[in-house]
């Protein structure tokens, strides 16, 4: 059909039809609902707490508080798979308003961060001004997709009321501790408290008075909660920044940029995260989670049990030291042949001798003259590595002995130290006792090295006590302990467990060893070497002492400076350290400061690194909840009446929370965290943030290449004759993620001006499960739109505009339509199945048009009502026309009549052997073993049957019966 035919027709149809639901139509109503419901405050969330006027309207009305995962504000806008899982929240949130609950649902922005330093680099423009122009565009195209969000809550991380609070929860973390006697944090003053008056002795034993100054915050900081110190990093050169373990590839890459990443050491700030591990653990079992979320984070967590072991080790000068390790298999102590230290463990420099021991094997000393020759090189080549690379099983076994020698504490044995970097500082203690007969990567490594191998379990497997005749270790937890003995223990004849309770209490007695849990959890990495984020309420004194500001100095606002970016360095330059550009701005760095600590006014020189941009979205559904308080982070009854601790929520939280499983871990983990922190402190009364999480699919669109592998434009492509042509040159097709890069976006906008807003909203939501991804068709949105025009002329006149609906009583079989269609609808709405709400809310409309025209008010106004929540424009002019004055968003939902609701009859099917033998017209609440007995009695299932015994009946009530024969 040609485009001048489409648009004759088009005029035609407008001619005879001049009311008829068109793209035009919804867009009137579109934008002049939204402006209706902007000026009269429609979704704003009244304050069921301070308002006593709202508290005694709507003292017994349940609560329902909203979220959706907090957006970035892209320069390249929404394409349609963003909105999936903000219509999705809206539709819900909208059916509970409809419910009779108190609702909170709004949207923020998560707006420091990467992208925009890079943009200001590149163009000049401060981050600030091209982030909040994204932000207005993101929130001109959510608009227009009729979002009922209350935005008198939304804010930016950027705002600095905002971030005031950030650095404020901050500082709560930095002057607390982890008490793990009482199993909370506690104010960092009360330990200092303590250690003066002796209730806590110090470590070395000094009294608290005679430390100096540097000494006492330095053994403070060794247990608070946020602290700097002195640790490896990930340094990235390209990008003049340091990077948590997260923003780094697989392959030893940055996430951003994809630059080479390196370990370095240097003075960092960190969240002890690591003292909330077994709560972090524990508390997952009070969360309606996806339970592979769970499993996410309990590996990330990674709870283990062993026992800590000291192997004595002397340094290079003689002194006696002790290298730490843990171990789940303290059983195979007396296997132990050699030990391995992470490449960047603190004991590595003390204890390399100047030359190589007598008798070193040439194949140790990675061809260097020197032990201190070859560990250097062998950590530089270490640093170059991602931690996934270093612990890949496939990959060949590298390492260097360090000369150093430990004794195994069991045997007496000297066992060689050797530095590897499939060990890492990251999980443990940085150093392994190796077991080769019982822990392939230590076999491949002995191998590899021609150390020694011991047998000291068992193998069940029949290949007898001798490692050097095996391909791989025997490491299973079975079999019975041997050549385990010494004068003091022997854990000869033992199983796995007993040897274990025997060498644990063992080591226990003798002060050298004890039972432990470990965690794979490390410390969070919190700086960043970068201009767009929020600075640190931190200043150093001339001693180097790091102070936090008094409350009263918050927000402490982001300077200006003129080079927005970090100092970068040739990507591939190891020996280099960052420089954050706020060092730049010497009037802001360097300050005179009365920090209220009656020592009058001093010189300081402020933190110049920021924080990551993790930290604005660690608590955002605490601001929403009271976001103009000034005063406070929110006032606690607020907090208790939206997130308290309930009946069915014991920690309390977001009622649903909606977002992408790639937040599994990191956003997750340290928003759990913090909110866990701010609830030890007394702050709020929920102890974690987010009660019910729900993770969208993801919207994919085809991505079709040429025969150089190049994406070309989706829209360009045709089909003929099930081929794709680009140009009339065949293309491939596959599915994929929708982007710029693979030229297969599509656009809200695009959409909404063809068909319309709900027509979108109903397409995303009928596409299939909301947790399933899904292929983008746009030639599939027309068949939403023409249910919405249906619906229109189910009410509305297409000629005349004249409403049609009559008042007279439908008859029974729409009656029952009707109820059954109330009562699927508001099951699946209430379970976020909205694609098979549509799919009933479809089935009655088109009962309706089938049935002709007039139809009944009573009939009419629930349907509209049905709509309501999942495309809210139309229902609002049809609720308007049908004769109503208060809008539809604050209308109940209807509520089936039972009576009409439930199914009269519904067949029931029995089979035997998977043939069917008989349909039985049974009721739909028959008991399981009514339908037994009834199917069993059936004259052709007894005939079928002919007196053969019956193995298993299996009944799936009310519509089907199995039986299967001996």
């Amino acid at each position: 059909m040609s485009e001048s035919n489409s648009a004759a027709e088009a005029a035609e149809g407008q001619r005879t039809a001049p009311f008829k639901y068109t793209a035009a139509l919804a867009a009137d109503i579109e934008a002049r609902w939204q402006d209706f419901w902007d000026v009269e405050g429609t979704y704003r969330v009244p304050d069921p707490v301070r308002d006593p006027a709202v508290r005694a309207k709507g003292a017994d009305r349940p609560k329902k508080y909203v979220m959706d995962m907090f957006p970035y504000p892209s320069g390249a806008g929404l394409h349609v798979g963003h909105p999936l899982g903000y219509i999705a929240t809206d539709v819900y949130a909208r059916f509970n308003r409809m419910t009779g609950h108190n609702v909170l649902h709004t949207l923020g922005f998560d707006a420091f961060g990467l992208p925009a330093e890079q943009y200001a680099v590149q163009t000049g423009t401060h981050p600030r001004v091209s982030t909040e122009a994204n932000i207005a565009n993101m929130r001109a195209q959510l608009r227009r997709l009729g979002l009922g969000h209350d935005t008198s809550r939304s804010f930016a991380t950027i705002d600095p009321d905002y971030y005031h609070w950030t650095q404020w929860i901050f500082l709560q973390i930095f002057n607390s501790w982890y008490d793990e006697e009482a199993g909370r944090a506690r104010p960092i003053a009360e330990l200092a408290e303590q250690f003066a008056s002796g209730v806590r002795p110090l470590p070395d034993g000094r009294a608290w008075a005679e430390l100096t100054a540097v000494e006492r915050a330095d053994l403070l900081g060794e247990y608070r909660l946020a602290y700097a110190s002195d640790a490896p990093v990930n340094w990235c050169p390209g990008l003049g920044t340091v990077l948590a373990n997260e923003e780094v590839t697989a392959d030893g890459r940055s996430e951003r940029g994809n630059f080479p990443v390196f370990k370095a050491k240097l003075r960092q700030w960190n969240m002890r995260i690591t003292a909330y591990a077994e709560r972090l653990l524990r508390d997952l079992d009070e969360l309606d989670w996806p339970e592979a979320i769970k499993l996410q984070q309990r590996n990330w967590i990674g709870r283990s049990e062993g026992a800590r072991v000291e192997f004595p080790v002397r340094t290079a000068d003689g002194a006696e030291r002790s290298v730490t390790v843990f171990t789940t298999r303290q059983d195979t102590l007396f296997g132990a042949t050699y030990m391995v230290l992470a490449p960047e463990h603190e004991l590595i420099e003390s204890i390399v001798p100047a030359a190589w021991p007598a008798g070193t094997h040439e194949v140790w000393t990675g061809g260097h003259a020197t032990p201190s020759e070859a560990v250097d090189a062998y950590r530089k080549q270490a640093a170059a590595k991602s931690d996934v690379e270093r612990q890949a099983e496939a990959k060949e076994k590298t390492g260097v002995f360090t000369g150093a020698y430990a004794t195994n504490p069991v045997s007496g044995a000297r066992v060689p130290v050797f530095i590897a970097d499939y060990v890492l500082m990251g999980y443990g203690t940085g150093a392994i006792m190796a077991v080769p007969a019982h822990d392939s990567r230590d076999f491949a490594f002995a191998r590899a090295f021609e150390l020694p191998m011991r047998c000291v379990v068992e193998p069940t497997d029949g290949r007898g006590t001798d490692p050097g005749t095996w391909d791989d270790a025997f490491a299973a937890q079975d079999g019975r302990l041997v050549n385990s003995a010494a004068d003091e223990v022997s854990l000869d004849g033992l199983d796995v467990a007993g040897a274990k309770e025997r060498i644990t209490g063992w080591l226990t007695e003798r002060g050298i060893g004890a039972g432990t849990v470990n965690y794979r959890l490390r410390d969070w990495l919190f700086s960043r070497q970068r201009y767009w984020g929020e600075p640190f309420p931190i200043v150093y004194d001339e001693d180097g002492i790091a102070h936090a500001l008094p409350e009263s100095m918050l927000p402490v606002e982001l300077p200006e400076v003129d080079d927005y970016s970090p100092r970068t360095f040739p990507p591939d330059d190891a020996d280099t350290s960052p420089e954050p550009p706020l060092a730049r701005n010497e009037e802001w760095v360097r300050v005179e400061l009365d920090l209220g600590d009656g020592r009058g006014r001093r010189s300081f020189r402020r933190e110049t690194n920021t924080m990551p941009n993790w930290a604005g979205s660690c608590w955002y559904e605490l601001r929403y909840l009271d976001p103009e308080n000034s005063e406070r982070l929110v006032d606690p009854e607020v907090e208790r009446y939206w997130m308290g601790p309930r009946e069915g929520q014991p920690a309390g939280g977001v009622d649903l929370y909606v977002g992408g499983a790639e937040h599994a871990v990191l956003h997750l983990l340290y928003a759990r965290f913090w909110h866990k922190v701010l609830h030890d402190l007394g702050h709020i009364s929920s102890y974690e943030p987010f009660h019910k999480l729900y993770n969208q699919g993801m919207i994919q669109a085809y991505v079709y290449r040429d025969e150089r592998g190049m994406a070309v434009p989706a829209a360009e492509v045709e089909e003929r004759d099930g081929k794709y042509l680009h140009d009339g040159e065949p293309v491939s097709r596959v599915l994929g993620k929708m982007g710029k890069s693979l030229k297969n976006t599509v656009t809200p906008d695009e959409i909404c001006a063809e068909y319309g807003a709900d027509t979108l909203r109903l397409y995303e939501m009928a596409m299939g499960p909301l947790d399933v991804s899904r292929p983008w068709d746009t030639r599939a949105v027309v068949g939403q739109h023409r249910l919405l025009q249906r619906l229109w002329r189910n009410v509305v006149d297409e000629r005349t505009g004249e409403v049609t609906v009559v008042d007279t009583e439908p008859d029974e079989p729409t009656l029952r339509a009707l109820h059954r269609a109330i009562d699927g609808v508001r099951q699946d709405m209430a379970e976020l199945r909205f694609n098979t709400a549509i799919a009933k809310v479809t089935e009655f409309n088109n009962h309706l048009t089938k049935a002709g025209r007039p139809v009944p008010r009573s009939v009419a106004e629930p349907l509209v009502l049905m709509v309501a929540p999942l495309a809210p424009h139309i229902a609002e002019e049809l609720w308007r026309r049908l004769g109503h004055d208060s809008t539809v968003v604050h209308a109940p939902f209807p509520v089936a009549d039972p009576e009409y609701a439930r199914e009269e009859a519904v067949t029931c099917v029995v089979q035997i052997k998977g043939k069917i033998k008989a349909r039985l017209e049974v009721a739909p609440s028959i008991p399981a073993a009514e339908l037994e007995e009834l199917a069993l009695s059936e004259p052709a299932v007894r005939e079928a049957l002919n007196g053969a015994e019956i193995r298993k009946v299996i009944v799936r009530e009310p519509k089907l019966v199995n039986i299967v024969p001996a």
